[in-house]
């Protein structure tokens, strides 16, 4: 909670006048507890998981039907019906209600500890992208590790094969988990925050992107337009839809964001052939079309 009662004795507090931004973050949580504020999770979780694969579901539709958007379905054969995805969502929809919303609940006291504050001043863009990109560089390592421990066969038997349902990943399937994984995942997500604690807006920006990641690596569409195009090491839809195609055998393409871990300790070297593979198999049939092509015209 902000501990200043008007706006001046807040402007006074900090030496100067509060930016627009400070002026509407006074006006909404002065009066709210920091328990309130962390709450907001929750609605954005559930705001963030039902709108931004919806795009997909539009265009998985109209794929299906009139073969639209079918050069960038990374699988094509595979086709989901409205009342598939519809399931999807409900399954983790189930999953956020009795899972992900209670843990959100109770586990303030860990924000507590490790001192997010919700006060003045905000954090300013040259605070907040670093404190970013170390909470991504962070989770991909450590998730990469998670995920290594799903794939043995334990890990996977008992937990991890559930996510592998959808062996043509969809949107709505990012968080699509056994509820052992749902927590344990949780962990990676929690330890950059927890290493370099922020600002409550940075702690919202940060969840809200890592899932929104999570959405466009399970899209299942490979859409050269994407932004994450131009973002170094980046692994994105293409590179995990390899994962969930190979399956429980898969001992490739773990990392959750990007690629150097798998790089570093060999673990993309199965994706590395099958991409060398099929760029053979492509330019041995643009040669025979060539070539049947001379035939004909002489």
């Amino acid at each position: 909670m902000i501990p200043y009662a008007t706006i001046e004795e807040a402007s006074t507090a900090l030496g100067r006048n509060l930016t627009r931004l400070e002026t509407l973050w006074f006006d909404y949580s002065a009066t709210k507890s920091d328990y309130y504020l962390y709450c907001h999770n929750i609605l954005f979780l559930f705001l963030v998981f039902s709108l931004v694969p919806l795009p997909l579901v539009f265009i998985e539709l109209a794929r299906s039907t009139s073969g639209l958007f079918n050069r960038y379905k990374i699988q094509p054969k595979v086709n989901y019906s409205f009342s598939d995805m519809f399931q999807c969502y409900k399954d983790v929809m189930k999953m956020f209600i009795l899972v992900v919303g209670p843990l959100q609940l109770v586990s303030y006291p860990s924000i507590q500890m490790i001192e997010i504050r919700s006060g003045l001043p905000l954090p300013t863009i040259s605070e907040i992208l670093p404190q970013l990109i170390v909470y991504f560089l962070i989770e991909d390592y450590t998730n990469y590790w998670f995920h290594r421990f799903f794939h043995s066969k334990w890990g996977y038997d008992k937990i991890h094969r559930v996510h592998h349902e959808y062996t043509s990943p969809i949107g709505y399937a990012a968080p699509y988990a056994h509820w052992a994984e749902v927590l344990l995942l949780g962990i990676p997500t929690f330890l950059g925050p927890a290493i370099a604690p922020c600002h409550m807006i940075t702690f919202w920006l940060w969840i809200a992107l890592r899932q929104i990641e999570a959405i466009e690596t399970h899209s299942g569409y490979d859409f050269p337009w994407s932004p994450t195009k131009y973002i170094p090491f980046y692994g994105g839809a293409e590179y995990h839809d390899y994962h969930h195609y190979v399956g429980g055998q898969s001992q490739s393409n773990f990392a959750s964001v990007f690629t150097y871990c798998d790089y570093i300790y060999g673990t993309d070297k199965g994706y590395r052939f099958q991409k060398k593979l099929l760029e053979q198999i492509k330019e041995s049939s643009k040669k025979s079309n060539k070539h049947n092509g001379a035939i004909k015209s002489d």
